[in-house]
């Protein structure tokens, strides 16, 4: 099973930003310990700060991929453009999110990205992306 795992702005920076919020662990470290605990998915990451390369990346595996794992950070509450791509796929989403987007700044509790995705899971810090896996 193809699982793409897809990181939006800032998350390049995990293990180094807001510690008490994502953590002190890099995101090439949790991939790597998803890659050896799910080992009969075919695990892929990519990430981007660039809205425009997340919708393309999206739209490349949106028709060929079993499942894409998405954490769009801060463009999950802003970009529509983000919330029509994930709409027009045929891949299942899961929407992923560190923190609790729901217990955070106003603006950070309404999804654009929700309503077309399969699941969300949020609030789990770095094992949120470990739960979604264990739901595919």
């Amino acid at each position: 099973m193809k699982v793409l795992i897809v990181n939006g702005p800032n998350l390049n920076l995990l293990g180094k930003r807001e510690k008490s919020i994502y953590g002190d662990v890099s995101f090439n470290d949790i991939f790597n310990q998803l890659k050896a605990d799910f080992p009969h998915l075919d695990l892929e990451y990519f990430q981007s700060n660039v809205e425009g390369e997340l919708i393309n990346k999206l739209q490349e595996v949106g028709f060929s991929y079993d499942y894409i794992l998405l954490n769009a950070g801060g463009y999950t509450h802003t970009s529509v453009a983000l919330a029509d791509a994930v709409a027009a796929i045929n891949t299942s989403v899961i929407e992923v999110h560190i923190s609790n987007i729901y217990a955070r700044e106003e603006f950070r509790q309404k999804s654009l990205l929700s309503p077309y995705c399969k699941a969300v899971i949020c609030g789990l810090g770095l094992d949120s992306y470990k739960a979604a896996l264990i739901t595919i």
